[in-house]
């Protein structure tokens, strides 16, 4: 396959996600002119637009999406001719690259580590972590091969069962009134300060807070944004805010005085799915999938620890 051919399919299927040339171009890693290049370089090439345009807005012609499709699958086999070439090389060693969410249990990933295919004893995966729009790009444009991701953008060329789901946590000081209870409601969090991770981590989420909060009616008095639950850490435990954390996060700031509860809401939880690409034939990620699948049904039979609530 010709570089350039590769290039134009790639800026057409970013662009055709993100609908922004900015942000295309930051997931290429490319200048904008550059990815403008190689859109106007896609269209010559296929001799039709692909895009309507103007400075405001981009919107995908049906030309783009049947250029989508196919630019997907080819990009898959060209990566995968490459991998197999490796793996013949270097003793039939295959390699399964791995995606995780930040936000996901740490249970599912250790689970999926110890899965050995007796088909393929040479199995060896590479992690990468990455929030979870960003993840189901790079599942897209078959970068990771299987991810576990949290909430990821609906997408017809994504495959995804949903593995899990958990409650939102409150964190707070261990003198914090709330402390008292089993458990804490979105209205109970009316006029205190909030701490809340940055909306670009994971928008969909963001906007479940932000929206539930609007219909209740349920205002902070101050809003405080981190990108990692230790940020929070030293507002919670001089008392001054409370945190909406995961499970992960909880785990790893629930001490020195700071307790958490779950939050009560059900209209609040982190559904996590394993995401593969809907085009990808591989037999080796079919395989992996289902015994991960299999001994995660094994697990759910078996009483896992609470988390607990307290310092």
């Amino acid at each position: 396959m010709v570089r350039n051919e590769v290039r134009f399919m790639e800026a057409v299927i970013a662009l055709s996600e993100t609908l922004n040339f900015r942000r295309a171009a930051k997931i290429l890693n490319i200048s904008q002119p550059t990815l403008t290049r190689y859109i106007n370089g896609a269209e010559k090439a296929a001799g039709v637009p692909l895009f309507e345009r103007d400075h405001q807005t981009v919107k995908p012609l049906d030309s783009c999406w049947a250029y989508v499709e196919e630019a997907r699958t080819a990009l898959l086999h060209s990566r995968r001719c490459a991998q197999a070439a490796q793996a013949a090389h270097q003793n039939a060693e295959v390699v399964i690259h791995v995606g995780k969410s930040p936000y996901a249990d740490p249970f599912y990933i250790s689970t999926l580590r110890t899965i050995q295919l007796p088909l393929h004893r040479n199995l060896r995966m590479e992690e990468f972590s990455q929030f979870s729009c960003d993840l189901a790009h790079e599942v897209l444009s078959g970068s990771v091969d299987v991810a576990i991701v949290t909430e990821p953008p609906e997408s017809p060329h994504l495959s995804t069962v949903k593995i899990g789901e958990s409650s939102f946590y409150i964190a707070m000081s261990e003198d914090d009134e709330l402390a008292g209870q089993p458990s804490v409601t979105l209205d109970a969090l009316a006029g205190r300060a909030w701490v809340l991770f940055e909306r670009r981590m994971h928008p969909i989420i963001y906007d479940a807070v932000a929206q539930l909060a609007q219909e209740r009616k349920v205002r902070p008095v101050k809003m405080h944004h981190v990108m990692i639950p230790e940020e929070a850490f030293p507002l919670i435990s001089a008392g001054s805010c409370v945190a909406f954390v995961v499970k992960s996060g909880a785990l790893r700031i629930a001490r020195d005085g700071v307790t958490i509860r779950p939050l009560a809401e059900d209209a609040l939880c982190m559904r996590t799915y394993l995401a593969s690409q809907a085009e990808n034939k591989s037999k080796v990620v079919s395989a992996l999938a289902r015994s991960f699948m299999t001994k995660l049904s094994t697990f759910n039979k078996i009483h896992r620890k609470s988390l607990p609530t307290s310092a």
